[in-house]
Order: structure tokens, then C-alpha cells, then sequence
């Protein structure tokens, strides 16, 4: 009897810590879920970290504003008259109603006359784009658009190219010296139009043909009638140098994470007789201007390059 007595209150004593040390365990398990997992600040007055912000996209589909780089053709020329730039019927930056231009669209018509600048030369060539961007860059533009290389095709005879090698070091070393000055600016390359596609639609205009003769663009439209083996020989070199030049826009371009193409869209386009100059046949007019404003629109603003 003695013996019994004694073990039973052992026994419950045992089970008791042991019920204590299960309770305790709980308790701590809880506190434990509300520091670490509760929205609310816990008992230790430790709030729970807020999630780190979204990270901003790397292409903006709305930029503030816009500068141009390039050519003859985002100067205009030969758009309203006869061996004249015409910038206002830019496809780029300009202000006409006609062509509602890339600027205008993007920031509307007070936006753009107060946010774009174009900074394009008639007649430059690739070895010119970074002295373009040295002076777009003084405009902190969100948005630099580029159309050049046409020229480095249109020289006096097809040797006389500029070879795709330089083109390449000279479109790196432009932009090169845009992001020197504005490394998280966007860059919009359109791809050089088919100047033999151009040459075609032109040579069924007696007053094109004159106007070629002045010079313009030798390489493709020099004798501009004829269709022997050596013309279509030239011809055809100047077509496959621009293809080259465009791949290399595409090469370059793809390398920089701020930086889309028109993936060949100019290049594809159809010009028509409508959409070239009624004096030259060969640099796009007000309705020429206005399809190259709408291929860099859908560019610039698409999700996916």
C-alpha cells in the first residue's frame, strides 16, 4: 500500500510537466506564425516587409519626347518642293496634319512642337550619325529615332559603297556616343527603304528621270532606262548592300537593351507613285512620310519589340 501511494502522485507530476511543455510549445508555435507571416505588426512590434516594388519596363510605349536623327528623308525633302528639305512634313518630328508624325502622335501637337527636334542632314551618310547624336543628346530626349544609311548606298558608282564593315563600326560608334551622354534613352531604327523598288516605280516619270540626272543617287538610278546585263548587275548590288546594311541595323541594335528596329518593315513597304516625291520619284512624299510615321508608331508603341 505504502508503495502504491507513493508512484501515483509521480506519475501525475510527469504527466503534468508534460501537458505544460505541449501548451508552451503552442504558444510559441503561434507567436511564431503571427511574427512571421501576419499583416499586422506583432507582439514585438516588428512589422512584416512590404513586397519590393515592380521594376520599371526597360522600353517605355509613351515616350516624352523625341529626337531625329538620319537623312533626307526625315528632313523631308523634296516632300513640298523641288530640292528643298521640308522638316514640318517630317515622318519623325513633323508638325503637319497630314502626316501626323511619330511626335505627334506620341505627344500630340503642342508636344511635339515644344518636345521634338530633328536633327537630320540631307545627304549624310553612317560617318555622320555620331555627330547627330552628340547634338540630339543636348535635348535629353526619352526617344531617339534613326533612318540612315540610304547614302552610304547612293554613291557615284556601286564600288564606291561604303563598305558593310565600316557601316557596322560607324553605327556602333554612334550609339556609342548617345549613351556616353544618355544611357537609358530609347533608340527607334527603321531600316533603309529598297532603293531598287524605288528605281522602278520612278523611271515611269519623264520629269524623275531629269531630276535624277542632277546626281541624285547614281548607284541605282544612273541611266535609269536601261536594262542591260551590267545596269541590273549594279542595280542589284546596290539592293544586296542595303539588305546588308539593314541586317547590320538589326545586329547592332538587337545587342542594346534600349534599342528596337522596324524588323524590316520600311524596307518591305511597297512605295507606290503615291507615296513619292512628285518631282524626284525616289524621296517619299506628304503621303510617303505619313506611312513611314505610321511603321515607326506601331514600332515604338507595340509590348514586344
Amino acid at each position: 500500500m505504502d508503495d502504491g501511494t507513493e508512484r501515483v502522485p509521480h506519475r501525475r507530476r510527469r504527466r503534468t510537466r508534460a501537458g505544460l511543455a505541449l501548451v508552451a510549445a503552442a504558444v510559441l508555435g503561434l507567436a511564431g506564425c503571427d511574427l512571421l507571416g501576419a499583416d499586422s505588426t506583432g507582439a514585438s512590434g516588428t512589422a512584416r516587409p512590404s513586397p519590393s516594388p515592380k521594376p520599371s519596363p526597360v522600353w517605355n510605349t509613351a515616350p516624352r519626347s523625341v529626337a531625329a536623327v538620319g537623312d533626307s528623308i526625315t528632313r523631308g525633302f523634296d516632300a513640298c518642293a523641288v530640292l528643298s528639305d521640308c522638316p514640318e512634313v517630317s515622318w519623325a518630328t513633323g508638325t503637319s496634319a497630314e502626316v501626323d508624325s511619330l511626335a505627334v502622335r506620341l505627344l500630340g501637337a503642342r508636344g511635339a512642337a515644344e518636345r521634338s527636334w530633328n536633327h537630320a542632314v540631307t545627304g549624310s551618310r553612317m560617318a555622320d550619325l555620331p555627330a547627330q547624336m552628340t547634338s540630339a543628346a543636348r535635348d535629353r530626349p526619352e526617344l531617339v529615332t534613326v533612318m540612315a544609311g540610304a547614302n552610304d548606298a547612293c554613291r557615284a558608282t556601286a564600288s564606291a559603297m561604303t563598305p558593310v564593315a565600316d557601316f557596322r563600326a560607324q553605327f556602333e560608334e554612334a550609339l556609342r556616343t548617345l549613351r556616353t551622354e544618355l544611357p537609358k534613352a530609347q533608340v527607334y531604327v527603321a531600316s533603309i527603304p529598297d532603293l531598287k523598288r524605288l528605281w522602278s516605280q520612278g523611271r515611269t516619270s519623264a520629269l524623275g528621270k531629269q531630276v535624277w540626272k542632277l546626281g541624285l543617287c547614281p548607284s541605282m538610278l544612273g541611266d535609269a532606262d536601261a536594262l542591260d546585263e551590267a545596269a541590273t548587275g549594279r542595280r542589284e548590288a546596290v539592293r544586296e548592300r542595303v539588305e546588308a546594311y539593314n541586317a547590320v541595323l538589326r545586329e547592332v541594335c538587337a545587342k542594346d537593351r534600349r534599342c528596337r528596329t522596324d524588323d524590316g518593315a520600311v524596307y518591305a513597304y511597297r512605295f507606290g507613285t503615291a507615296q513619292l516625291s512628285r518631282w524626284d520619284w525616289f524621296h517619299p512624299s506628304v503621303d510617303g512620310q505619313a506611312r513611314l510615321a505610321e511603321i515607326a508608331y506601331r514600332a515604338v508603341t507595340a509590348e514586344r519589340p
